[in-house]
């Protein structure tokens, strides 16, 4: 990618494979800067087993507060529908509009994925940071690249998913005086 206007605003993905998961990587990130005086707001995914049979549980954490947001309902074993919650995810979308409302200095989506590629989960709240001008972090599949590019108009920083990617991408992003964990 070539140097951004530093008019646009800037967004960063964790592009990571089929056999990968980025969730801890973005939440360790987004905890470490919060713990280092950066506003961070947000939400970062969790996933936790609940029984044989059943996909897992998916949760996501308000960076800000700590509070956990369940976005899967539980549809028993054998089932082939869609288990997000609507509910859940819009308590998600509320977290992200109040933080871009809130101009943290970083906000945190745990992921663009098929929902968000077709224009539905959270993409509305990911433009709204964009259009505010509040730098955004968040994870995307190699499955949904094309899409996300799309989605921001080839202006997104494309990240290995790799803690100094993301320290290096938080530098060039951060003031002079701000130091990277």
């Amino acid at each position: 990618m070539t140097d951004p206007d530093p008019a646009l605003p800037r967004s960063g993905a964790i592009v990571y494979g089929p056999d990968m998961s980025a969730d801890a990587l973005l939440s360790d990130f987004a905890h470490t800067l919060a713990a280092h005086g950066v506003r961070v707001g947000g939400v970062v995914q969790r996933n936790t087993r609940v029984e044989a049979g059943c996909a897992a549980r998916m949760e996501l954490e308000d960076v800000a507060t700590g509070r956990v947001i369940l976005i899967s309902q539980s549809l028993g074993a054998g089932s082939a529908a869609c288990r997000l919650d609507p509910q859940g995810l819009a308590e998600a979308a509320m977290v992200l509009r109040r933080a871009v409302d809130d101009r943290v200095d970083l906000l945190v989506v745990n992921k663009f994925s098929g929902q968000e590629a077709a224009g539905g989960g959270l993409a509305d709240e990911m433009l709204l940071a964009l259009a505010e001008g509040v730098p955004l972090l968040t994870a995307v599949a190699t499955r949904h690249l094309d899409r996300w590019q799309t989605f921001t108009g080839g202006c997104a920083d494309l990240l290995a998913p790799d803690p100094a990617a993301l320290r290096n991408w938080w530098a060039g992003l951060s003031s002079p005086a701000r130091t990277v964990p």
